[in-house]
């Protein structure tokens, strides 16, 4: 969290659109976070979306764009593999932003698979709020039942490998 994978997104659709392609933009609808609407990130940059329930759905949305853009990908199912090799084989080209890892440091699926298959990968850092040491992990701050808990920066903060408590993300206690 806090890298600027949702910033990047914006700026690689914003480029595409200036170069007069197409472009479709897809959230899951579960995220509502800043807008229900718009992918917006952490800085309030922000591009018009489609909320969607399943990654299935993108498939039936974009046949027409020829850059799709697919933000907070963690949060979608296991179908977004295929989904992104199918606009792939379509000659779209596929740009998808979401977190490799959970609170807990575990890969999070399908962002691991579908870097995997991916032909380039940009893998963004935030800065730990510990050291200022780049961070890759997202340390939960609160209690929370479950894998997915949808915030910013009331309930998660960027640490980097050294200042991150995988005890205090499990336990989600406030420090």
């Amino acid at each position: 969290m806090f890298s600027g994978k949702t910033e990047e997104l914006i700026r690689r659709i914003k480029r595409a659109k200036i170069a007069k392609q197409r472009t479709e933009v897809f959230k899951p609808a579960m995220d509502t976070r800043f807008s229900h609407n718009d992918v917006v990130s952490h800085d309030e940059s922000s591009a018009q979306s489609t909320p969607v329930a399943a990654a299935s759905q993108i498939l039936l949305l974009a046949m027409d764009a020829q850059v799709v853009g697919i933000d907070e990908a963690q949060f979608f199912d296991a179908d977004l593999v295929e989904v992104c090799k199918e606009l792939a084989a379509a000659g779209k080209r596929v740009i998808v932003a979401g977190l490799d890892q959970d609170y807990l440091g575990q890969p999070f699926e399908p962002i691991p698979s579908v870097m995997a298959i991916a032909e380039f990968v940009t893998k963004l850092h935030a800065i730990c709020v510990v050291c200022g040491a780049p961070a890759n992990h997202s340390q939960r701050l609160v209690k929370s039942e479950g894998r997915v808990l949808i915030g910013a920066t009331e309930s998660y903060e960027p640490r980097c490998r050294e200042c991150f408590d995988l005890k205090l993300s499990a336990q989600g206690v406030t420090i």
